[in-house]
């Protein structure tokens, strides 16, 4: 045998490295040092003789001795085993003070075994003292080459550590320690004879054993001696696995029993606690809904075990329990034998087979009370709500509502007459509804007899006689689909609101705007994570009732087909009459009664709606309020809106007549309300603030009560020491208060000038306004150019109007002869009529960034090009619209009733129309707007022209019409 000489490091009690294994261990400050000497005095890492202790040292088990030792002469030996391990110092550290697992020992060292090594006996003793603050240098000896053990010895030791592994694998919780020993199985299959010692170290380091065991096989040197060791310490291993296995399973089916006796307790005494319950509900009221909804309160009184008042967030078995009670109810509640009953029932059944903590409990949980809470017409209602059907039935109904109507909003009469007809039709509906069922009712003795035994047999809570009138009541009444549409601001969605007040129902808004997936209509399936049902189920939910008011606003924004679905389409579905009383929502999947809702909605424009989604819609136009409409509404509804949200009340402000019109023409321009109600609230907030410091400086409440004397206040008051405050709001206080107007005077103040002409638009917001159309002649060769973001449409409207000029030039004196280019010997443009003299047009439409299109320009561009080349000019105060024909016709436009209010509120005076559209000024323009502007009707480009510039403003050559004398020209139409 080699012999060689080590430093000696004790390992502490009951720690053993065997080879191949490693072990990191906490060391004390001067071994550390040691250490650390050690290896920056080797080249290589250093090797130590990791020697175990075969018995504790003290009470802590490390090799620290107490502080007396060091004052004793003479220590015992320390109980060294006799073989040890060489190994090779891996790292030495020093962690922080912080993670330590003592303060005495600073060092963690890290040594990995390397061979069995055997310590001779040595003349100098190793005490506690000297080993825990040194490393000693003795011979230790290693042992001799081993031996290929034999077969029968490797084959025995495969089939133990075979088997303990495959009993530790099958004990195993974790995962990885399954999979760990599953590989070590495949290892020890293909295993080397030589190799099998290697592999009983590596098992024992690895597996938990006892310190005897783990220190016999460090001391069994030789291969065939240590295979056998190993073997009877893994039979004993995997035989006392299985015993304790056993053991664990037997505790197991104990504590199970337990468990469920424990489980039956707590389930009969829920059982009991809720027959109390009922037993004390039923002679309060005879429906529970009402009390269970607010568990609070009532479990407080009723419960007998609950101390104090509690919290309603308390989550305790009685409000448990008290759920399931209300599912139950509002199941049995549904009709019987109807779809969503069966569908309750079903999964009611699921949800009592599922355990509690389940996930599926949750999901079944979820879906029940979203069906549960779902109004249908159907059902018997738990709570009674005849509010409704007694406003119906009031002879003051439609009295109320149109007073509610005029009390919500001013003007709109078309609307109101339209919801007044639906209303009327409710309600004679509804009565004709009561007559139908009171004749059920006289025609129900002739067959009593009959249906008392059916009723003694089953004995029926009388919850089925409840869904017969239910489907009558449907087919009665069917809401329309109403589409509201206009500028923003113009009252479409509190619209919406004075509707369900009318007729006393709930009212629930859903807002469209952006909604791009077909699963936010229709609901997302239960097979997904979260899903839940879509925003009509969501409304009728909040509703409470099956016929509620459903406003779905931003229509014309919902997003478009896409691989999300197309949501356009899944609301043809719910806007069609005819399909709604079936709609099917994903995630209830049974049908939803729509029939009896009243849908409402809005859009600012028609043009990105579908036209099937159109056609399921009755379409009502809400156009722009005059100026006049402004000043009501201001001073009835924007105005104590804005006081009462600032603190203030009727008698703090008051705004003139000429202060609120200046705020309406100058702050403003639009064809609602809503920037309107922005400056009137900016004032309210800037004499709120007068107000405040006006108190704050000890002012006189009551001085708001007093009149004020003088126009602008200056001989109010004498004293100027004592505060002051005016109320009232003149026109001077407006650039103060909201600043310079954005509408100048100047805007108002046109010119009338040479090429200059003022045509109508609507805007993309479905607002009405005056757009100038400007032209001039520049040098050229007689080409026509077009500018101002104008569309294919507007200027093929540019190419009419110069053809026309050019065909009517010497009719109306612009050239010398008939067939003359007016582009190139033009008299009116001031250049000689030679053809090196000729001209380009250029035709403008200011506000190049907005988009322009459409054919309403053609009457406004050929008097544009009329006045350019005779030099007439067009009064500023006239505006005009009107598609015009190569034949000279002007036929009718759209948006007539928008750009009449524009007009009006441009301070336009005269208005040149198409005769096609007079019915339409007739019908939509209000009364006060048409007594204030001039129209004119006009079938050709003729009459528009003398229209625009006065009769006999234009010299024309021949009456255009007789015939006689006129240049013949060609033309011809299909």
């Amino acid at each position: 045998m080699a012999t060689s000489k080590l430093p000696v490091f004790a390992l502490p009690h009951p720690l053993i490295l065997l080879p191949s294994a490693r072990v990191t261990i906490p060391v004390s400050k001067s071994l550390g040092e040691h250490l650390l000497s050690l290896i920056e005095e080797s080249d290589a890492l250093p090797i130590v003789a990791a020697i175990p202790l075969t018995s504790p040292v003290n009470d802590d088990q490390t090799l620290l001795p107490p502080p007396e030792v060091s004052e004793n002469e003479t220590s015992p030996d320390l109980p060294l085993a006799e073989w040890g391990t060489a190994a090779r110092v891996l790292r030495l550290v020093r962690p922080p003070a912080s993670t330590r697992t003592s303060p005495r020992q600073p060092y963690l060292v890290s040594l990995h075994g390397l061979t069995r090594v055997r310590l001779l006996p040595s003349k100098n003793k190793l005490t506690a003292q000297v080993v825990s603050s040194s490393l000693q240098i003795r011979d230790v000896e290693y042992p001799p080459q081993e031996k290929v053990p034999s077969k029968e010895a490797v084959e025995r030791f495969k089939q133990a550590a075979g088997r303990l592994l495959e009993r530790l694998s099958r004990d195993s919780m974790q995962m990885s320690r399954r999979e760990g020993f599953a590989k070590i199985l495949g290892m020890l299959d293909d295993l080397q004879d030589a190799r099998a010692p290697w592999m009983a170290d590596v098992l024992m380091g690895t597996l938990n054993s006892e310190y005897a065991d783990k220190l016999a096989i460090l001391s069994t040197p030789d291969a065939e001696g240590r295979l056998q060791t190993a073997t009877a310490i893994f039979l004993k291993q995997a035989s006392i696995s299985e015993v304790s296995r056993k053991i664990a399973s037997a505790v197991d089916e104990s504590l199970s029993k337990q468990q469920k006796e424990f489980f039956l307790k707590q389930q009969l005494t829920a059982i009991q606690r809720e027959l109390q319950a009922l037993q004390k509900s039923s002679g309060d009221s005879p429906s529970g809904m009402a009390n269970s909804l607010p568990p609070g309160p009532i479990d407080t009184n009723a419960g007998t075990a609950d101390k104090g008042t509690g919290s309603e967030l308390d989550d305790d078995e009685q409000h448990e329990a008290d759920d399931l009670a209300d599912l139950k109810r509002r199941i049995e509640a549904m009709a019987i034998g109807s779809e969503e009953r069966k569908m309750g029932v079903r999964e009611w059944r699921r949800l009592k087979r599922i355990p509690q903590g389940s996930v599926e409990n949750g999901v079944i949980r979820t879906y029940l009370e979203w069906l549960t809470s779902i109004p249908w017409p159907n059902s018997a209602p738990l709570t009674p709500s005849s509010s409704s059907t007694s406003d119906l039935k009031d002879r003051s109904f439609l009295k109320n509502a149109r007073s509610q109507l005029d009390s919500d909003h001013f003007g709109l009469e078309k609307i109101k007459k339209r919801l007044i007809e639906y209303l009327a039709v409710v309600r004679l509906k509804e009565l004709n509804g009561e007559k139908e069922q009171a004749q059920e009712r006289n025609s129900e003795p002739k067959t009593k007899g009959k249906e008392v035994v059916l009723y003694d047999k089953q004995q029926s809570p009388k919850i089925p006689p409840s869904p017969a009138p239910a489907p009558k009541r449907r087919k009665a009444i069917r809401g329309p689909i109403l589409l509201f549409v206009g500028p923003p601001g113009t009252g479409k969605t509190s619209l919406g609101q004075s509707i369900a007040k009318s007729l006393g129902r709930p009212f629930q808004r859903i807002s469209l705007g952006g909604v791009r997936d077909e699963a936010e209509i229709r609901g997302h399936r239960r097979t997904y994570v979260a899903s839940g049902p879509g925003l009509i189920v969501q409304a009728l939910r909040k509703a409470g009732r099956p016929d509620p008011v459903v406003l779905l606003d931003e229509i014309d924004k919902i997003g478009q087909s896409n691989f999300h679905g197309d949501p356009g389409a899944a609301l043809l579905e719910v806007l069609d009459p005819e399909q709604n009383w079936n709609f099917n929502d994903h995630y209830i999947n049974v049908p939803v009664d729509l029939s009896q809702v009243l849908f409402i909605c809005t859009a600012n424009s028609l043009d990105t709606i579908s036209t099937p989604l159109m056609d399921r819609c009755e379409i009502i136009q809400l156009s722009g309020y005059t100026y006049d409409e402004k000043m009501h509404i201001a001073r009835r509804f924007l105005l104590p809106k804005q006081l009462t949200a600032n603190g203030l009340e009727l008698e703090h402000v008051t705004i003139t007549e000429p202060a609120l019109l200046h705020i309406a023409t100058r702050y403003t321009r639009e064809a609602g309300v809503r920037s309107l109600e922005r400056a009137i609230g900016g004032v309210v907030r800037y004499k709120a603030v007068e107000w405040a410091e006006y108190l704050d400086k000890s002012g006189d409440p009551s001085v708001v009560h007093q009149a004020e004397v003088g126009a602008g206040g200056e001989n109010q008051i004498a004293d100027t020491d004592k505060p002051t405050y005016r109320r009232s709001v003149l026109e001077s206080d407006l650039e103060q208060i909201l600043g310079i107007s954005r509408y100048d005077e100047s805007e108002m103040e046109r010119e009338a000038r040479r090429g200059l002409v003022y045509g109508l638009v609507v805007t993309g917001a479905g607002e009405g306004g005056v757009m100038p159309v400007e032209s001039i002649a520049v040098p050229g060769t007689g080409k026509l150019k077009l500018t101002g973001s104008l569309g294919d449409v507007i200027r093929e409207s540019g190419e009419l109007a110069l053809s026309w000029v050019k065909r009517h030039a010497w009719e109306l004196d612009m050239v010398d002869r008939p067939m003359e280019d007016v582009l190139k010997a033009g008299r009116g443009l001031g250049m000689p009529g030679s053809k090196e003299a000729a001209v380009d047009v250029h035709l403008h439409l200011p506000a190049g960034a907005q988009k322009k299109d459409g054919p309403s320009a053609g009457v406004a561009m050929t008097c544009a090009l009329v006045s350019l080349f005779t030099g007439a000019c067009v009064p500023s105060t006239t505006a005009m619209t009107g598609e015009i024909t190569l034949r000279g016709r002007v036929t009718a436009v759209g948006g007539i009733k928008e750009k009449v209010l524009g007009a009006h509120r441009a301070q336009m005076t005269k208005v040149i129309l198409p005769y096609a559209n007079r019915k339409d000024v007739e019908h939509d323009v209000p009364l006060e707007v048409r007594n204030e502007m001039e129209f004119v009707f006009v079938r050709t480009v003729q009459e528009a022209l003398e229209a625009a510039f006065g009769k006999g403003a234009l010299g024309w050559r021949r009456t255009v019409g007789d015939g006689s004398g006129r240049h013949v020209l060609m033309e011809s139409r299909l």
